[in-house]
């Protein structure tokens, strides 16, 4: 029985159709190095998402390798309830004094953090005596994981409608599709929004610059500077989503860093351990921290923690992967993905997006039963490639390592791909 046999028998993939899965071609990846897979038979891609947006050093980094050998020496797992270890402080410090912070909370992933920022932000508010402040504001098109509170605050129907009856109401704040486009009609509406709802917002949540899920729609840094001020002057915390834009991924370690904002809670995950191990944080304020003190029989205590918090292998490798990433900032392929992306030529393109490392091809609305986008991301396969879409877009996201000629590689893949599916 070969290796997708066993896979069809017993596994469940992740945003996946059962039938769509059996029947298309798919691939088994045995092995990886710098910014290329290979499959079990040996054939190479260029890894176009990052391994899902999170392996932003490439695969079989060295000092990320020797990091995790190094930890292994000593322990693989302790837990952090009620005990402490030197990787999880040490990492605390560096987070917090890259982001201007002051505490850190780790948990699993990206969902996790956004969740423990929603729960720590309504349990702060409550404590100080705000307790009309019940609600969290969002971005339009907003996405922030799939646990059922960072659900609440997402803004994807496709994603998450069914599971309306599970979830808390939140109010909704338009963002644009793309940087400087409505953007002033969008604050104005805020504007309003917060006037009628400010005394119930417990936080605004959002993802700086890029919303990743959307199809990298994108706003301005003043966009985003000017709904965080709206936020605070209304007494609202700010939440600010970098699990997708955080460590270099727009070219400064947070993308908040462009907006000059400094949140009241950071979530960040992905490439926190270069994509090696699940690891995330939520970093905070020591005013917030403050809200959680007194005695014990007042339960102000945080009540929240996961079996892995802090794995001392995890922080091994993010400490490593903060040591790794500064030169790499340097040399960011930047304006070569912008290049790369824009000589993609199809009549069915409708717009290219880039900021960063981050890209969409987005094609014309197509038939959703046609699966264009989905067809195409699957074609440029057939071209060295492995992209993934998000409805009519296709999305790149390969590793900060990535060269000038394999992005140009990339973007050849992806526009074989959907000349393949849609014809010249």
């Amino acid at each position: 029985m070969s290796w997708l046999e066993r896979d069809y028998r017993h596994l469940w993939h992740p945003f996946t159709q059962a039938d769509e899965w059996e029947k298309q071609d798919n691939l088994v990846i045995a092995s990886g190095e710098g910014a290329w897979l290979v499959d079990t038979h040996g054939r190479r891609y260029l890894d176009g998402t990052a391994s899902l947006w999170c392996n932003v050093l490439g695969h079989r980094h060295p000092a990320l390798d020797a990091a995790i050998r190094a930890q292994l020496e000593r322990v693989s797992h302790s837990t952090m309830l009620g005990l402490t270890h030197p990787g999880a402080i040490e990492l605390a410090e560096r987070l917090c004094g890259l982001s201007r912070l002051d505490r850190c909370f780790y948990s699993d992933s990206g969902s996790t953090a956004v969740e423990v920022a929603l729960k720590m932000a309504f349990q702060a508010k409550q404590q100080a005596g705000e307790t009309a402040r019940t609600r969290f504001a969002a971005l339009t098109e907003a996405y922030h994981g799939d646990t059922v509170g960072s659900v609440s605050v997402g803004g994807i129907d496709l994603f998450h409608g069914i599971y309306k009856p599970l979830l808390f109401d939140a109010v909704r704040v338009p963002s644009p599709e793309r940087a400087g486009e409505f953007e002033e009609a969008c604050l104005t509406r805020a504007r309003a929004i917060f006037a009628e709802h400010g005394p119930t917002i417990c936080a605004l949540v959002a993802e700086p610059l890029v919303q990743g899920a959307a199809g990298m729609r994108t706003h301005s840094p003043a966009f985003l500077r000017a709904l965080c001020a709206m936020a605070r002057e209304h007494g609202a915390y700010v939440i600010l989503d970098e699990v997708a834009t955080g460590f270099g991924r727009t070219g400064t370690m947070f993308a908040c860093e462009a907006a000059g904002v400094v949140p009241d809670f950071l979530c960040v995950a992905k490439g926190l351990t270069g994509g090696y191990l699940p690891l995330a944080a939520t970093l905070t304020t020591e005013a917030v921290y403050d809200n959680f003190r007194g005695p014990y029989t007042e339960y102000r205590t945080f009540f929240h923690g996961h079996t892995y918090t802090g794995n001392p292998l995890a922080c091994a490798v993010a400490l490593a992967t903060l040591d790794a990433l500064p030169p790499v900032l340097e040399r960011l392929p930047f304006a070569a993905l912008r290049e790369a992306m824009a000589s993609i030529r199809h009549p069915a393109v409708r717009e290219i997006r880039a900021l960063g490392l981050m890209g969409a091809v987005v094609l014309h609305p197509q038939d959703p039963a046609a699966r264009v986008g989905h067809r195409a991301a699957l074609a440029a396969r057939r071209h060295g490639a492995i992209v993934r879409n998000l409805g009519d877009a296709i999305v790149v996201m390969p590793p900060l390592t990535i060269t000038v000629e394999e992005i140009q590689r990339l973007a050849r893949a992806v526009e074989g791909g959907i000349h393949d599916v849609l014809g010249d």
